[in-house]
């Protein structure tokens, strides 16, 4: 369900130096205060004030207003700040009207806005994806207005996202059974630069989905190479891979506390040698490929000058060629380090592992047994 871009991870940059932004939720909130004030009041709030779940306070310029027979719809364009977010730039569009007396307030998704299809998500099949936190704000600004202009909060609230569909296709929605477009997020309103929460938010949202459809194997991939590679050996439902990324601490943590009973590992040589060294995020800016590890783990099984040239290598990619022929099989051993290491993280969870470690080219270098 997030919307960081699967093709931009996030790279480490100092976020305190970085704008912030809104999510999708924010916007979305913000609009349907304005388009429901317009409904029952006659006009359009702009700039339109909110309060977030950590009492700020941001206020929203309309990009668009637009008030009929019985309706008010009106538009936020989202800003994302400094954030790789595929939503910066979208135009987040809330449509109120009057529904019949009793009703209640209601969701429902419109053009851009996806449906879930699966359970094990936070909001039941067949709703609109609008996630619990902006649901909740949406609601306490319903039933403000309302009370202020003595009216019942029985309003219908559809929210659309022109190109949504579109846009989906760079997030997890569709491996997760969010269909139609994308999700309304956000459980602060607040869209730090670069954060890794929402990364791990969608992988633990993959887990709840496999649970939910008893799926018995899953797939963690550090990237799309070693993703492709591991499912040509292992048959794989979509759903079923996590999206794991960098962060095989987040996923292994979230499998401690729900199990599922098997998980493949999948990744290259370099990130899987950090995670044999026990590093839990695998980016290049959070953690290092540790090249005295590389060369003691070698041992006596090279000579002293390919372990003094490993010592000193600029990549992992190099220490693998520099003992390409020594009859030391590296991967092999970085396999089973890595695989103790996700075992240390799972605490004795009734979870299964099994790593693989593949080359660049999708060839796989090493394998180990379940454990």
């Amino acid at each position: 369900m997030s919307k960081v871009d699967r093709k931009q991870k996030p790279d480490g940059a100092n976020a305190t130096s970085l704008r912030r932004g809104w999510t999708t939720g924010a916007c979305a909130t913000a609009a349907v205060k304005s388009a429901l004030n317009a409904l029952l009041a006659g006009e359009f709030i702009d700039p339109v004030p909110i309060v977030l779940p950590k009492s700020d306070t941001p206020s929203f310029a309309l990009a668009y207003e637009e008030k009929g027979e019985g309706f008010a719809r009106c538009g936020i364009v989202k800003d994302a700040g400094d954030d790789p977010d595929v939503t910066h730039g979208a135009t987040i569009i809330a449509s109120v009207e009057k529904a019949r007396a009793g009703n209640g307030i209601s969701f429902h998704a419109g053009e851009g806005v996806g449906t879930v299809t699966r359970a094990g998500l936070p909001i039941p099949v067949g709703e609109a994806a609008i996630n619990p936190v902006p649901r909740k704000l949406i609601t306490e600004v319903v039933e403000s207005l309302c009370r202020q202009h003595e009216t019942s909060p029985d309003i219908r609230i559809t929210i659309s996202v022109p190109g949504g569909e579109k846009i989906a296709e760079r997030t997890w929605n569709p491996r997760l059974g969010i269909v139609g477009g994308i999700s309304i997020l956000g459980t602060t309103g607040i869209v730090h630069p670069f954060s890794c929460s929402a990364w791990i938010h969608s992988i633990h949202r993959g887990i709840d989905v496999s649970r939910a459809a008893q799926i018995g194997h899953v797939l963690g991939a550090t990237g799309s190479t070693s993703e492709t590679a591991a499912c040509r050996i292992h048959d794989f439902p979509d759903f079923a891979l996590l999206d794991m990324g960098d962060f095989v601490g987040g996923l292994l943590k979230y499998l401690r506390n729900n199990p599922l009973p098997r998980i493949t590992l999948a990744g290259g040589f370099a990130k899987f040698t950090k995670l044999a060294q026990g590093a839990m995020d695998l980016h290049s800016g959070r953690s290092q490929v540790d090249f005295n590890f590389l060369a003691d783990l070698c041992g006596s099984e090279v000579s002293d000058d390919i372990r003094n040239r490993i010592r000193q290598a600029n990549t992992a990619l190099e220490v693998l060629e520099l003992v390409r022929d020594s009859g030391v099989d590296l991967p092999a051993r970085i396999a089973v380090l890595a695989q103790q290491q996700a075992l240390e993280i799972l605490r004795g969870a009734p979870v299964q592992t099994e790593i693989m470690v593949f080359a660049r080219d999708g060839n796989l270098l090493a394998r180990t047994d379940w454990k």
